[in-house]
């Protein structure tokens, strides 16, 4: 075989190769036949062709091609190759997660759908750009304000630090602490000493308390309750007698003649008791030498 021969054999085995090669680091296989299909995005940010395909984590193709749909203007055709035994039914939908680092990987969202499923040649529905990045797009306004109120909280923290009454504070807050500590340990004390004396005085008070109860539920309350109404009835008994015009204290309280004659015969003894002072010679006759006749 001449030289020229096998130089041109090995330029094929080595094209054929690098193809082969080339396509391998792609993630092509051309040994597996595959299925294509297409979906339609409005925006492929960050996706680039040979990007891996997944479904449900695991990679079922990649990306084989990507074209602007200028008969749409706003969509962008993305063609991926998927296994050969990848059923996608339908209602499937394909989702463009975005990575921290930069990127796109292309998830099928597929549906449960068991009896009609995607053709290859078929184009399937697209949802925009989400995953991380966006969700972080999202919070940039929230995290532009908790930014602002550290950049408040910094300002507030450098005008303390330069507060020249800061050391005479942290002083104050120290004495404010031992003070603390100071009560801690009289509480203390005072809950190991004093409240076990105070508990036992009230138990001897309680104990005190039931042994008056007791003696009370011993007294014979009916006897004394007896005892009680017996007198209450004497005093009626009294009363009524002493308001009976049949007796002595009756007729003096009741008879108006009884106390008449009464206050006549004090009122006679009054004025004997008078013309006594006045005229004791009436009522009095003595003499040293003896009484005299005719007188």
């Amino acid at each position: 075989m001449k030289s020229e021969v096998k130089i041109g054999i090995v330029g094929v085995v080595a094209i054929v190769a690098l193809f082969l090669g080339i396509n391998f680091l792609k993630g092509v296989n051309l040994f597996n036949s595959s299925k294509k299909y297409y979906i339609s995005f409005s925006n492929t940010k960050g996706l680039a062709k040979s990007s891996s395909v997944y479904a449900d984590g695991f990679k079922v193709g990649i990306v084989s091609d990507i074209n602007y749909d200028y008969r749409h203007p706003g969509e962008v055709v993305v063609e991926i190759s998927t296994d050969n035994g990848l059923r996608i039914p339908k209602g499937s939908s394909a989702q463009l997660d975005e990575a921290i680092l930069g990127g796109c990987t292309l998830n099928m969202l597929l549906a449960t759908n068991l009896t009609e499923s995607y053709q290859p040649g078929d184009t399937i529905k697209g949802n925009d750009v989400s995953g991380l990045m966006a969700k972080a797009g999202d919070m940039m306004p929230q995290l532009q304000q908790i930014v602002e109120k550290v950049d408040t909280l910094v300002a507030t923290l450098n005008t303390l630090l330069s507060n020249p009454n800061l050391p005479l504070i942290i002083q104050n807050a120290e004495l404010v602490t031992e003070n603390l500590n100071k009560s801690s340990e009289q509480l203390n004390t005072l809950l190991r000493n004093d409240i076990p004396k105070l508990t036992g005085t009230f138990t001897k008070a309680g104990e005190n308390v039931n042994t008056l109860t007791d003696k009370m539920n011993q007294l014979d309350l009916q006897a004394t309750l007896d005892n009680v109404n017996q007198t209450i009835n004497s005093v009626h008994t009294m009363m009524e007698k002493m308001q009976s015009p049949k007796g002595t204290l009756g007729k003096l309280m009741n008879d108006p003649s009884v106390y008449d004659n009464l206050n006549h015969t004090v009122q006679s003894a009054d004025s004997l008791v008078t013309d006594l002072k006045e005229h004791p010679k009436r009522y009095v006759h003595f003499s040293v030498f003896g009484k005299k006749e005719g007188k």
